[in-house]
């Protein structure tokens, strides 16, 4: 089939013109059973093809038609050996690659700054995580990704590792040297998974980072919804045969997936496939193009920096995408939250994230010249609104350290546990997560010891407005821990 196709899509609505008499779900029959306000602001379109897996629209969970077709033209445009959708987001694809290779007491090697799905599919599966350091960026105040150098020194202590996991690119937009990490892992015959969440466009332009499955990755994550043009929690698994077997990576998928599958979902993913195969080139080159306008024009503004290709040169640091914006805000004397809320009531302007030091802004083919105007306007108004408390800031970057783990994190959610307050938790094994999200990066999970110092990072998160989510106590007074049997006197 050519890559024009849209097999799955175009089934869809060929069903829909033959307008069947449905005795089957979803109940709304079309629309008709639906209510009227929003009926009429989605359309009867869409919720003509809001169906469900009945035979002529093949089935998600042992596709052998139009979702195989659509798969299969995927799995060509993304280079891989076998392509599978996800509707439970990146987060079901990344818990599905790491219960394809790891069970109970199995180690994953992993960086520290991996999404909350990985951390989740570490418990469920009963493994072990092997942490390593991710390379962190003191004038900026993020992580980056793993190094070369860091995967080699994991797989030689260990050697029986089940996988390795990658960030590919960070939710940043930094690289490592993923065709080289890939290459040292396969020399012990380990797979390399990798969460692309955030480089689904990657593999379709020579000036990005490289994609995982053109660096030899074994299976990658990756979000259609964020950056390639389909609809919210709807993703992709890319897989390479070999040292992986997709059989059971599509048994493990169907175990979390919904017997409901969303038909809109998956139809999104098609045409964003075929868009990106036919038209991805071209589009992402105008995006770079008006990215790099909006950093040359936001590094003209007063007290503010917008990072560009001066990252490079670290082993963690081996390449980055320019569509992301990463705009440092420190020296004006505000953190990220505080401009975040500013060019929300200012400018009704949304950015993607912040975090103490910086605000980060995608630029996507939905993006003009129109929307990259307000935001350079409104980032002058607020370094001329905000000059007077703007000065160069040496400020002591806190980022979570690592704690020990005590535990495996499945031990620790399934142990005896209580609740304490938070000033007593210190040496404490933790039975629940705590990060900040987004972009769900943990700074506790489940089996560490508390620390003095990831509490008053916790603190510091909360008092400049940060999203501190995971345990759950809202208010993050008390945190739950596993239950101490006291001596018998």
């Amino acid at each position: 089939m050519s890559q024009n196709e849209t097999p799955l899509f175009s089934g869809l609505v060929a069903h829909a013109k033959k307008n069947p008499v449905q005795f089957h779900i979803p109940g709304h029959k079309k629309g008709a059973g639906i209510d009227t306000e929003f009926r009429n602001f989605i359309g009867d379109n869409a919720l003509s093809i809001d169906l469900i897996n009945i035979g002529p629209l093949d089935d998600l969970h042992s596709p052998k038609g139009i979702i195989k077709q659509a798969q299969d033209l995927a799995a060509e445009a993304f280079g891989a050996d076998h392509t599978f959708f996800s509707v439970q987001g990146t987060s079901g694809a990344i818990m599905t690659m790491v219960m394809a290779v790891c069970g109970p007491g199995d180690k994953i090697i992993v960086p520290r700054n991996v999404h909350k799905s990985v951390m989740s599919a570490i418990v469920f599966s009963g493994a072990t995580p092997i942490f390593i350091h991710p390379e962190v960026d003191l004038e900026l105040g993020i992580s980056h990704g793993i190094t070369n150098d860091s995967v080699s020194r994991a797989l030689e202590q260990h050697p029986d590792a089940k996988g390795v996991l990658v960030i590919n690119p960070t939710y940043f937009g930094v690289s490592a040297d993923l065709k080289k990490i890939v290459e040292i892992a396969h020399s012990y015959h380990v797979p390399v998974l990798v969460d692309e969440a955030h480089g689904v466009h990657i593999h379709f332009h020579e000036d990005l980072p490289l994609s995982a499955m053109q660096a030899g990755a074994d299976m990658a994550a990756t979000s259609v919804h964020k950056l390639g043009g389909s609809m919210t929690q709807s993703s992709i698994l890319n897989v390479r045969e070999g040292l992986v077997s997709s059989k059971r990576v599509q048994s493990i998928l169907s175990m979390l997936t919904t017997t409901s599958t969303s038909y809109l979902l998956l139809a999104s993913l098609d045409v964003a496939r075929k868009r990106l195969a036919t038209e991805g080139r071209e589009l992402i080159d105008k995006t770079i193009k008006l990215a790099q306008y909006m950093r040359s024009e936001i590094n003209k503004i007063d007290h503010l920096h917008c990072v560009g290709e001066e990252i490079l040169g670290t082993k963690a640091t081996f390449d980055y995408d320019p569509t992301k914006l990463i705009i440092s805000i420190k020296d004006l004397g505000l953190n990220g939250y505080d401009v975040e809320v500013w060019l929300r009531e200012n400018f009704n302007i949304e950015v993607e994230m912040s975090d103490l030091y910086n605000i980060l802004c995608i630029i996507t083919p939905g993006d003009t010249q129109r929307e990259a105007d307000i935001l350079i306007e409104a980032l002058k108004v607020l370094s001329k609104e905000f000059h007077h408390l703007s000065g160069k800031v040496s400020a002591q970057v806190l980022l979570p350290d690592i704690p020990k783990l005590a535990l495996t994190p499945r031990d620790a959610f399934y142990s005896d546990t209580e609740l304490v307050p938070i000033n007593e938790a210190v040496g404490r094994i933790i039975a629940e997560f705590v990060m900040v999200y987004p972009p769900g990066i943990p700074i506790f999970i489940p089996g560490e010891i508390i620390t003095k110092d990831n509490l008053s990072y916790i603190q510091k998160n909360m008092e400049a407005g940060l999203p501190v989510q995971g345990p759950e106590d809202d208010e993050i007074k008390h945190l739950r821990v596993i239950m101490e049997h006291k001596a018998i006197q």
